[in-house]
């Protein structure tokens, strides 16, 4: 069995050298099982953490970056990339909160047809990925967000997204959309 100390040196080798984020199964590929990786991983994150460097987890895949405070030092001047439409925001949002979902899922949220370049945009960004299909008549296609979504917008895992009194503290919600809300919490009780 490798030693504590070369466990995690070992990581921090194949995770550098790495092209893209690892999951553990992957890792296993280059070090074996004998290694614990769940404690070798803590170790590496505790020892970066604070650096200009740090080992993190996202999703289920990990991988080394520059500290958030010091991501400014290496940013340059770069062509800036066109605008979200309101259709993709809303499309990519109902995706991350109700995923898997299929496209009528998405209409029927939104309230209002999506058009397949709008499911294309976020596919080209990275963001969203087909996730099977539904096992339904017809057989629908599934969409769900990738680690590229979590790397971008800065989130371990789904969980961390806002919840509805997160947005509505940080004045993202519309009255017209608190409304509606309400009158949906309403008609629930209605209902049972």
């Amino acid at each position: 069995m490798t030693p504590p100390d070369e466990e995690v040196r070992a990581i921090e080798a194949l995770l550098f050298a790495a092209e893209a984020p690892m999951t553990t199964s992957e890792m296993r590929l280059y070090l074996g099982e004998d290694i614990d990786l769940t404690r070798a991983l803590a170790r590496l994150e505790a020892a970066y953490a604070g650096r200009g460097v740090e080992l993190v987890r996202r999703g289920d895949r990990w991988h080394f970056q520059t500290a958030a405070d010091l991501a400014h030092l290496l940013r340059r001047e770069r062509a800036d990339s066109r605008r979200l439409s309101r259709a993709a925001i809303e499309t990519l949002a109902i995706i991350a909160y109700h995923e898997p979902v299929s496209r009528a899922e998405i209409e029927a949220i939104r309230g209002v047809q999506i058009s397949k370049g709008t499911l294309d945009v976020l596919m080209e960004a990275g963001w969203v990925r087909p996730a099977g299909r539904r096992e339904v008549p017809g057989r629908p296609l599934i969409y769900a967000t990738t680690p590229g979504f979590l790397q971008h917008f800065g989130l371990s895992s789904r969980r961390d997204l806002p919840g509805i009194d997160d947005l509505r503290a940080a004045g993202l919600l519309d009255p017209v959309d608190l409304a509606f809300e309400q009158a949906e919490v309403a008609n629930s009780g209605d209902d049972a």
